[in-house]
């Protein structure tokens, strides 16, 4: 089991809040990555969230950094911090599966516990289910890794 697997809600939900203010107001990897291969903006209209995901990826499809710019709300900069914390170094296979484990838990009426558990410190970000009309915010740079990794032009949405 992971190191929060055995967390009650209220410490998942302390968890929750000290990550996302930690990852909003001191963003990792936050800029124009200029050696990006690959690129997707995502959008929000709901809320005006509005971001631009970079990755620099292989010839073997190996994520070698990531970056993104834009702005939204805190719930939004924390995701797409963590995302880029949590996609270096996996090949784009894995991304996608990490995309479809945060997104899944985020979106699912009773957490997955399996799902839970291979999401580390990322699970933190299931506190945001507790806010139904934030969770398209914490979502946003996911969509958007989506995006980037197939190489779409349009935009990622969450609607």
């Amino acid at each position: 089991m992971n190191e929060f697997g055995g967390m009650s809600s209220d410490e998942l939900r302390d968890l929750y809040r000290e990550l996302i203010l930690d990852h909003a107001r001191k963003p990792r990897h936050f800029g124009k990555l200029e050696s990006a291969t690959h690129s997707a903006e995502g959008i929000n209209p709901l809320c005006g969230d509005k971001l631009r995901l970079y990755l620099q990826v292989d010839a073997a499809g190996n994520i070698r950094d990531a970056a993104f710019e834009g702005s939204g709300c805190a719930i939004s900069v924390a995701s797409a911090s963590l995302l880029t914390d949590s996609i270096i170094g996996l090949h784009e296979r894995d991304a996608l599966a990490k995309f479809e484990d945060v997104t899944s838990s985020l979106t699912a009426s009773a957490g997955d516990v399996q799902r839970s558990i291979k999401l580390g410190k990322l699970r933190a970000l299931e506190g945001v289910r507790q806010f139904p009309a934030r969770v398209k915010c914490a979502t946003l740079a996911w969509h958007a890794l989506r995006s980037a990794i197939n190489q779409q032009a349009t935009p990622a949405r969450t609607e």
